[in-house]
């Protein structure tokens, strides 16, 4: 009887720990759902943040560098959004990476953000406004 729950507890352990989500598994490059951009993410101290690394349409009908025009900075309305850091400040916490914001170009708004990873190659956005519940999700795609 003690074998086969010394055997179930080192099973259980181990299969806790393949689950178990490790600080820097989101770095890298995603796809949006849309396939419109890439999110590189990448890590400064101890915080995440991600960058429009790719972008479908990077020119306006003008052939210019499309610029972060919905900004409700006025001096932030001629930055490209290429290269825009659009997630900030996420913490890695219990295998989720959370209060972070993420920033819309489309839009100009930043809402409160978390990240969690549905597998290695999937990655869950929630945007929200005050509490989780009141948002959207996203699920973007690693690129390889």
């Amino acid at each position: 009887m003690l074998r086969k729950a010394s055997l179930f507890i080192v099973f259980f352990v181990l299969s806790v720990q393949v689950f178990a989500q490790k600080k820097d598994d989101i770095l890298g490059k995603w796809l949006n759902p849309s396939g419109e951009g890439q999110i590189e993410i990448y890590k400064r101290g101890d915080k995440f943040f991600g960058k429009l690394a790719w972008i479908k349409e990077p020119n306006d009908a003008n052939g210019k560098p499309k610029t972060d025009e919905k900004n409700p900075t006025e001096s932030l309305r001629s930055r490209p959004i290429l290269g825009l850091e659009i997630l900030k400040n996420f913490i890695f916490d219990d295998g989720k990476w959370v209060d972070g914001t993420i920033y819309d170009p489309k839009s100009g708004k930043t809402y409160s953000c978390k990240l969690t990873l549905k597998d290695n190659n999937q990655l869950s956005v929630r945007g929200f406004i005050g509490v989780s519940l009141i948002g959207r999700t996203e699920v973007f795609k690693r690129v390889k």
